[in-house]
């Protein structure tokens, strides 16, 4: 059966089941259309705000019936396309649906919906003694999160969502709302849904509830600053330190460039040189004071220099100001540009090679892309820019790129390691997965046999 686009009749349909939910306003489509990081706009035909489960339901009761595309939509900070509508259709803006409904402090969980921003989840569980680990960087939903197997700045210490949702509900295009996953610390019955929908970029459902792991605000921690004369030198101190069983909280790279970009962008004067931001937590002052001089100690082997600590909380904000402003700041610098995010993940005796042969890359086809990286696990990102009409550059970017993520895959790594699939990384599956996407496809007609659940995500058409 072909996918059709919404015409007047189905329109009036949806208004008779949404009301004024239902916008077909220009600039509420051409938002809905796009998202932080892809390029191009593919503006679905109605925007459909859903504000319960049951709302959730219905639109995709409706899509089902009308038989046009819906792909679901939060936050908008995606890099790959993930929740852009490639195929038109109905966008399910899930924004209004907020609420942290539950803080079990005694479970270290909390449940939400799925348009909760992972910074409003944090401040609510801060009066429990608790925090959400996940951060990302961008003022990203938790649903959306889940959806695209995100990661951030503390995943080297605490996992990605893959490791931090206890369990969901998810409505499926049929009609029925599957709990998967358990909020018990463990279970081995049956087969485990809960990941299979964690990564899945809203192609085999939708979530509408997430249950979270929380975590205890640190009894103590401490932040260091360290200057390398070059990102080599940077990367080895990293393996050093993961090597020596430090297990620091956090763990984070950005070279030369990008400290010049916030230098200008927030008006410090941070030493010019490939850096790495590292925080240890502990038991006490004294536990972590040891962990930050063994930190020192290994930093100064590959030839780094101390340029800033941090002990309390209101320093170590000061001094993660840098790493947590880098992509605003590389925009800012380069006014005019476009601008692509590369990421991918190698395991992390790779990662030396991995990024000598990134720089390398840069250096042959004459082109400039900070790299920043959360090093701890492997996973680094280039932010490549160009003027958008300067057509020659981007195809060099788009050269580099693909070469660097092939290499990745190659050590052994992955084509993405913490911004989901999308529509940009769908040609890398294949090598990466051989014959299991064949195997995911299968899942993909199992829960959506007409290919109307955000369609053109993961898998190429």
């Amino acid at each position: 059966m072909t996918i059709r686009e919404l015409e007047d009749q189905q329109l009036l349909r949806l208004r008779e089941v949404f009301g004024e939910r239902v916008s077909t306003v220009k600039a509420d489509l051409i938002a809905h259309g796009r998202d932080e990081g892809y390029p191009d706009t593919h503006a679905p035909q109605a925007v459909v705000y859903a504000e319960s489960e049951a709302d959730v339901v219905a639109a995709l009761r409706l899509a089902r019936e009308l038989h046009v595309p819906i792909t679901p939509y939060a936050a908008g900070s995606g890099l790959e396309g993930n929740a852009v509508p490639w195929r038109g259709g109905i966008s399910l803006d899930l924004t209004r649906m907020n609420r942290v409904l539950l803080i079990e402090s005694a479970n270290f969980s909390a449940t939400v919906e799925p348009g909760v921003l992972y910074p409003e989840l944090s401040r609510q569980a801060r009066p429990h003694g608790l925090f959400f680990a996940v951060d990302p960087g961008a003022e990203a939903s938790l649903g959306g999160m889940a959806a695209t197997g995100a990661s951030g700045t503390a995943a080297v210490k605490y996992g990605t969502m893959r490791d931090n949702v206890l369990e969901m509900r998810v409505a499926l295009l049929d009609g029925r709302v599957l709990r998967v996953g358990s909020r018990a610390p463990k279970s081995s019955a049956g087969y485990d849904l809960k990941h299979l929908f964690l990564g899945s970029e809203g192609t085999l459902g939708v979530i509408t509830e997430l249950t979270v792991r929380l975590w205890p605000l640190p009894a103590s921690a401490a932040s260091m600053q360290v200057s390398f004369a070059s990102v080599d030198d940077a990367v080895t101190a990293t393996v050093m330190i993961i090597g020596a069983g430090i297990g620091p909280q956090r763990l984070e790279l950005v070279d030369a460039e990008t400290i010049r970009a916030v230098n200008f962008y927030k008006g410090r004067s941070d030493a010019e040189q490939p850096t790495l931001w590292i925080e240890v937590i502990g038991r006490d002052g004294a536990d972590v004071a040891t962990q930050l001089a063994l930190v020192e100690e290994l930093c100064r082997e590959s030839g780094g220099a101390v340029t800033g600590r941090a002990t309390t909380e209101a320093q170590r904000t000061e001094l993660w100001t840098a790493r947590h402003h880098v992509y605003y700041a590389l925009r800012a610098m380069y006014p005019g540009h476009s601008n692509r995010l590369g990421d991918v993940c190698v395991p992390i005796a790779a990662l030396p090679g991995a990024i000598a042969i990134t720089q390398q890359l840069l250096r042959e086809h004459q082109l400039h892309a900070p790299i920043v990286g959360h090093v701890g696990d492997g996973n680094f990102h280039l932010l490549f820019h160009a003027a958008p009409e300067d057509a020659a550059t981007w195809e060099r970017i788009a050269l580099v790129s693909d070469t660097i993520t092939r290499e990745a895959l190659r050590m052994g790594g992955t084509c993405t390691g913490e911004h989901g699939v999308g529509i940009r990384k769908r040609k890398y599956l294949r090598d990466e997965h051989g014959e299991a996407l064949d195997a995911m496809r299968e899942i993909k007609s199992l829960f959506d046999p007409y290919g109307l659940l955000n369609p053109g995500k993961i898998f190429e058409e």
